[in-house]
This record gives C-alpha cells, sequence and structure tokens, in this order.
C-alpha cells in the first residue's frame, strides 16, 4: 500500500502543495475528493453522519477514521473516551498530531485487547468488508470487540441507481457477482494505489447479513439511497 490517502491527509495538515485525491471504481469515472472535505467539523456533515455522532456513547471504537474528524468531534464535543483506528500510518500521524489521544495503526481482522460500547464505521463503513464473501468474517470480529449491551452504527448506500434500466424499469446488473462489490482506485499526485474491493450494501443484504451473525439490526436513518443502521447482539 502505497498509503496516498495519508499522504494527502499530511501534505493538507502540514500544507505541504496538497492536491485533491482522484477516486474511481469499476462502474464510475474519475471523480475528485477535496482532502479538505476529510478535516470538515460536524456542522459541514452530512444528516448520517451527525445522526452517528450523536448516538455514540459510551467507549468508542472508529474504524476507518481517516483525518479523525470524527473521533476528534467525539473526544472533543462529547468528552467520550475513543480509539481512532485506521490502516494508513500517515494518518493516525495526523490524528495524533490533531489531538485524539488515542489512535492506533491496524487492521481491524488484527485488532484486539479492548471492547466498546460503539463501535462506527461511517463514509460507506460496509466497504471495509471488501466482499460478499467475507461479510460473515468481519461481522464476528466487530461481535468480539463489541460490550454486551453495545452498538454498531455502520452506514452505506445501495447502488442500483447507478445501473441503466429498460423502458419496463427493469435495471440491467452485471452477472458474476453482486453488483455493489466493486474495484477501487485512489490516485495522488500522479500516483495510483493497487485496485482494492469495496463493498456498498443494500440494507436488506445487510439486514439479512447482521441477523445470520447473531446481531439485531435498525435502520435509524435513510436518505434517499443512503442510509444508517445499528447492530446490537441478539
Amino acid at each position: 500500500m502505497k498509503d496516498l490517502m495519508g499522504r494527502a491527509i499530511w501534505d493538507y495538515y502540514h500544507n505541504e502543495n496538497p492536491e485533491d485525491l482522484q477516486t474511481e471504481t469499476s462502474i464510475s469515472e474519475l471523480d475528485e475528493l477535496p482532502v479538505e472535505y476529510l478535516f470538515r467539523d460536524f456542522e459541514d456533515m452530512n444528516d448520517i453522519e451527525q445522526k452517528a455522532l450523536e448516538l455514540s456513547n459510551g467507549k468508542v471504537l472508529d474504524i476507518g477514521a481517516g483525518a479523525g474528524s470524527h473521533a476528534l468531534y467525539l473526544q472533543n464535543d462529547r468528552n467520550l473516551d475513543v480509539l481512532a483506528l485506521d490502516i494508513s500510518p500517515k494518518s493516525i500521524e495526523v490524528c495524533q498530531l490533531r489531538g485524539i489521544k488515542r489512535a492506533v495503526c491496524e487492521n481491524i481482522l488484527n485488532f484486539s485487547g479492548e471492547t466498546f460500547d460503539t463501535i462506527l464505521l461511517l463514509m460507506n463503513g460496509t466497504g471495509i468488508f471488501e466482499g460478499l464473501s467475507k461479510i460473515d468474517t468481519y461481522l464476528q470480529k466487530l461481535g468480539t470487540l463489541l460490550n454486551e449491551n453495545g452498538q454498531i452504527l455502520i452506514d452505506s448506500t445501495d447502488i442500483l441507481y447507478m445501473f441503466d434500466r429498460d423502458k419496463d424499469g427493469g435495471v440491467y446488473i452485471p452477472a458474476g457477482g453482486y453488483y455493489g462489490e466493486l474495484e477501487y482506485v485512489v490516485h495522488y499526485k500522479g500516483e495510483s494505489e493497487d485496485p482494492i474491493t469495496w463493498l456498498y450494501l443494500d440494507f436488506n443484504t445487510l439486514k439479512n447479513a447482521a441477523e445470520n451473525n447473531g446481531f439485531t439490526i435498525q435502520r435509524i436513518l435513510k436518505d434517499e439511497d443512503a442510509y444508517l443502521a445499528k447492530l446490537t447482539k441478539k
């Protein structure tokens, strides 16, 4: 991993000639992602993010923390005990420089030793599941990190709207796999990361997977094709 996302976050924080990130998927063209978006305050976050942060309580694990904006709000404005977790070394360094007291660079599947009252996975939190074949592995891992009465707050988007439709309203979905399982590539300053598998889940698919792995699930908020879900142990 070249850690291009982390490099962009690092450059922006240190004012080292940052440039916008570029992202693309197997079903979408190149798109600009302004790095400053990753540093936004609570007031500039979308309704799903704000709701998730408002619902967070107790000891919190923020998975995929990035520049640390969610963790920073919970720590400083909500006075919660937060651990920011990300696989990007430079992102975690910036989290620490921004004042996050606990920040760890680790893959969630390798992380252990603590349990939490709230586990946050935001900005298409289902993306870390990679693909349908790994959902059970990730959900079972999250279950081991969750306190008995804890909650997992996770968001995603049903991307069915991105596919063409016929005149009768039918959707042209590629054969051979789940339509939300995409290849995702990040570009920064002329360099490209290797493609990763990134998962967008419709709510019913997440619901089935959650229930099969011992969770009760509730859709907390819906915003067009995006949603926030809350998982608790049965």
